[in-house]
């Protein structure tokens, strides 16, 4: 079952820079070879449910495993028999904003 997720994991009460440990989480989800996209709010992961979820709470645990206190907002979109979606969507927008800009 294909899912694209928006996810944030985002260490908090910190004094530290938190840019390092960000980084971490972010380098766990690039490891998996999902298709995946980071943001400046949200890293966005494409595959199977299982396999994005596992990841998700893989990313999560490399903070909390050192005792952080760690916020995790995910948004799935579930669409059973498609996948490619994370590229498409943009795409679409885009060409829909290409065609009204040449008119």
């Amino acid at each position: 079952m294909n899912t694209l997720v928006a996810v944030s994991i985002a260490p908090i009460a910190s004094q530290e820079e938190l840019a390092p440990q960000i980084a971490e989480v972010i380098r766990v989800i690039r490891s998996s070879h999902l298709p995946n996209q980071t943001y400046s709010m949200f890293t966005e992961i494409e595959g199977p449910w299982d396999e994005v979820m596992a990841i998700v709470k893989e990313a999560t645990q490399v903070l909390t495993d050192r005792g952080i206190r760690t916020i995790v907002n995910v948004k799935a979109d579930v669409r059973p028999g498609h996948s490619g979606t994370m590229k498409r969507k943009v795409e679409k927008v885009n060409r829909i904003l290409n065609e009204e800009s040449a008119k």
